[in-house]
């Protein structure tokens, strides 16, 4: 078919006087067309897809003998699904293709328009959330994306604006209990689109059947009923629905920033601007102002952010410790198998299975984790057998990292029949002084390539003023933890003091040869006493940690 526009130059032509040659000869057509286009009525629309369907151009589809059939059927059922409609059809002699025939039935289909509502919500009633991401671009000419959570009252219209580093359900609960913190006030219902975070399974009919349970938990802490939408269903929100599209076009695509602690500012700057100082354009009065009616009618925040837990149901592995997020925490040794519940604050762990809880400080750096000193010693008193035990405190010491990997794997090839021994004397140190006082001493070690337990000692009690007390200590005075350390020192060199005068002790530049002195009393086994020895860090002991 030729397009509109070309039949209306064609008709322009011939109006202007140009006989049907010159106008074939100018358009690109043949003059059996410009004399049947200059027959018809005069071009008042340029819309080729109404024209080509109601010329009915084309080879009629081999569904349309049936068009009265299918309408029949329509008009008894309107809401019959398709398929249905084609095994109808098909038992008539229907014998085309089922994609010619629901075209025909979507055309043949009434159309069920649905009136938009607009309407207003009573003060202390209706909240909007939702998240949003758009990028921002910087004065450098660089661009960002950020992603962002929105709440507002539907009443007051004042709102909450968050930038979030994630959309996941935590950051979506946590800002949402900040924004009602920050209101001073929680109302009768919130309302959410339909994400994973919020709802994770529904009915046809649009009734929630599985709530994200992590979400769920949260709602029920804070009172606030929970209403969700059909995804671009604007009818569903009211005349708040475009939150996110209006926070974008007000603030983020209006503005360019510095960098990001800019950007926090000007956050902050239009926030109070379109709350405090600027009437709303639906409204025509300040927010803050209608806020002042709404909050005798919003309910207090029953819990506090500071104090918000984010219920996770956990099960406590074979190893003794809980997994949340790639993160261990451990756990005592009876507790495993045990089913419980993991609080998750922003900054602690709360593990609650059968009669045990623990609490742990929250670790967010990749691969860490926390190991409580008394778990240690409770998990290696669990474990039967000399060598599972050491093989265990080994483990402890390992998962201090990188430097005690080095150090260890060091120590056990140097010293390959009384390791064993060393490792014992390293998880006491380590249940006395913790864990940072342990990396730095490894990391030392490594450094200065002093290997042994008597060195790793050396460098605590050099760097280490007040030690941590030791798992089991019924008396917490620090004069027993010191005289139990003593009688460890003892127990290498044969002296209450370290009568440590190698290099290594004073001087970290200092040659290897120069720092593997043997302390004062020392030997190995079958020489005589010397007063120094070879370099090698190997000592007299049998791999049970005996004097031979």
């Amino acid at each position: 078919m030729i397009d509109m526009l070309t039949r209306h130059a064609i008709q322009v032509l011939r109006q202007a006087g140009h006989d049907q040659a010159d106008v074939a000869r100018l358009i690109g057509v043949g003059v059996r067309t410009v004399r049947r286009v200059e027959g018809e009525p005069d071009v008042t629309h340029i819309d080729d897809a109404t024209e080509r369907a109601q010329r009915a151009i084309g080879r009629p589809a081999k569904a349309e003998p049936y068009r009265s059939v299918i309408a029949e059927i329509l008009a008894q059922e309107p809401d019959l699904l398709s398929v249905e409609i084609l095994r109808r059809v098909k038992l008539k002699g229907y014998d085309g293709g089922k994609t010619a025939l629901y075209d025909l039935i979507s055309a043949i289909r009434p159309k069920t328009i649905r009136p938009l509502v607009r309407f207003e919500g009573l003060a202390g009633e209706f909240s909007q959330h939702d998240f949003g991401q758009v990028d921002v671009r910087f004065l450098n000419g660089s661009e960002k994306r950020v992603h962002f959570f929105a709440s507002r009252l539907k009443y007051s219209r004042w709102v909450e604006v968050t930038l979030v580093p994630d959309e996941r359900t935590e950051t979506l609960v946590r800002t949402f209990v900040d924004h009602f913190a920050a209101i001073g006030g929680v109302p009768l219902l919130a309302v959410f689109d339909r994400p994973k975070t919020v709802a994770l399974k529904w009915a046809r009919d649009g009734h929630v059947t599985e709530w994200n349970p992590l979400f769920a938990g949260v709602a029920l802490d804070l009172s606030v009923g929970i209403e969700v939408c059909w995804p671009a269903a604007p009818w569903q929100k009211g005349s708040i629905e475009n939150l996110v599209g209006w926070v974008k076009g007000s603030f983020f695509k209006q503005r360019r920033f510095v960098d990001d602690a800019d950007l926090l500012q000007q956050l902050g700057e239009w926030r109070t601007e379109v709350n405090t100082e600027r009437p709303c354009r639906a409204t025509k009065v300040i927010p803050a102002v209608r806020l002042e009616e709404e909050r005798s009618r919003l309910r207090p925040l029953k819990v506090a952010p500071v104090d918000l837990a984010v219920r996770v149901p956990i099960v406590v592995g074979p190893t003794g410790e809980v997994i949340h997020d790639l993160h261990p925490y451990s756990m005592p040794p009876d507790a495993i198998g045990i089913a419980g519940t993991l609080y998750l604050y922003r900054d602690r762990v709360r593990i609650v299975a059968g009669r045990f809880e623990v609490t742990h400080e929250r670790k967010f750096q990749p691969g860490e984790g926390s190991i409580l000193p008394e778990h240690r010693a409770q998990h290696v008193a669990a474990v039967s057998g000399k060598r599972a035990k050491r093989y265990l405190q080994r483990e402890h010491l390992l998962q201090l990292g990188p430097d005690a990997l080095a150090y260890l794997t060091e120590l056990t090839h140097r010293r390959p029949q009384v390791w064993l021994r060393d490792i014992d004397r390293l998880h006491s140190l380590l249940a006395t002084y913790g864990d940072d006082a342990m990396r730095a001493a490894f990391a030392r070690g490594v450094q200065e390539h002093a290997i042994g337990a008597e060195y790793i000692t050396h460098f605590l009690a050099g760097a280490v003023t007040t030690p941590a007390p030791i798992a089991g200590d019924s008396t917490g005075h620090l004069i027993d933890r010191v005289s139990l350390l003593g009688q460890s020192v003892r127990s290498s060199f044969g002296r209450a003091e370290l009568p440590f005068d190698p290099p290594s002790a004073t001087a970290n530049a200092a040659p290897r040869g120069g720092r593997v002195e043997a302390a004062a009393g020392a030997r190995r086994a079958g020489a005589k006493r010397r007063a120094s020895t070879r370099a090698s860090t190997a000592l007299p002991f049998d791999a049970d940690g005996g004097r031979s």
